[in-house]
């Protein structure tokens, strides 16, 4: 089970936002909701491959230049200009 610590003086609703983020990072709600009910097959895969699209669009704007789809660009940037 997850939990917080209260600091001595702290506002009940700052521990419980800190809770609430700690969950979330950890992406124990957005279980907890998927659990609520039954989930098909189809739609699990669905839900993987939007997941998988995200993670990879995000993985792909932090890649350095010179890797990846970015070179890729750049390269064929080059070959039609020159």
């Amino acid at each position: 089970m997850r939990g917080v610590t209260m600091k001595k003086g702290e506002p009940v609703d700052r521990a419980l936002k800190r809770l609430k983020t700690k969950l979330d990072s950890e992406g124990i709600l957005e279980e907890m909701r998927r659990r609520r009910s039954f989930e098909t097959p189809t739609e699990r895969r669905q839900r993987k491959l939007r997941t998988a699209s995200k993670r990879n669009k995000i993985r792909w704007r932090y890649t350095p230049i010179g890797h990846g789809a970015a070179a890729a660009a750049a390269a064929a940037t080059a070959a039609t200009e020159g």
